[in-house]
């Protein structure tokens, strides 16, 4: 069995799959934890399971699931190179929004994740989780925009979901994604130690002085 309150991904799994800190207990199937590589350099984070993640109890299976796995296959990326989660675990009923309550209630685990995993990069997938980043922005503002917060880069974009209500927002979505990459590599250059100082030879060669009167 494992510890609920231990220091893993796996205790944070278990206690979110065993909640009852808000309503949503009462009419979910499943809890989503989220899921992913635990060595992961990229984290995703979504809003909160719809329909189809709240039968399986993974995050991002049903349409807006499927177009997130193209949006990764653009940059060269699958699912298990990264660790994909939402600010909420379990369905609020009709896929309504997230309520503030609701959000609160799930924060410490999303918390949890994120110090557990010390990706390189956060990508925040809708409003909702770009909100727990950037705090009375808009994300029609700031998607694409990548910014240093708190010490961790965070790339604010629209929610998959996003471009199968609004298809002009497609193209957009797609090009912002260009930036995970980019950011990447960034973070890894950033996060190198300096390169060591070339030893010095064993005898360095003697300049030959010369005065004036050698002029």
């Amino acid at each position: 069995m494992v510890d609920p309150t231990a220091d893993t991904l796996e205790a944070v799994a278990t206690a979110v799959r065993d909640c009852l800190r808000c309503d949503l207990c009462k009419t979910r199937n499943h809890a989503v934890p989220g899921e992913g590589n635990p060595q992961t350099e990229v984290l995703f984070i979504g809003e909160a399971p719809g329909l189809n993640e709240d039968r399986s109890g993974r995050p991002f299976v049903g349409a807006a699931g499927q177009f997130l796995d193209e949006l990764l296959a653009s940059v060269q990326l699958k699912r298990s190179d990264c660790f994909i989660t939402n600010v909420v675990k379990c369905r609020p009923p009709n896929n309504r929004d997230p309520e503030p309550t609701e959000i609160a209630a799930c924060a410490s685990y999303l918390d949890r994740q994120i110090a557990l995993l010390n990706p390189k990069l956060i990508v925040t997938l809708g409003r909702f989780s770009m909100a727990k980043f950037f705090p009375g922005e808009t994300i029609s503002r700031i998607h694409g925009k990548l910014r240093m917060i708190n010490g961790r880069l965070v790339l604010p974009m629209y929610h998959p979901a996003a471009a199968l209500h609004q298809n002009s927002l497609r193209a957009t979505i797609l090009e912002d994604f260009k930036q995970v990459p980019l950011a990447l590599a960034a973070a890894r250059q950033q996060a190198a130690p300096p390169p060591s100082p070339a030893p010095a030879s064993a005898e360095a060669p003697k300049l030959e002085q010369k005065t004036l009167f050698d002029l």
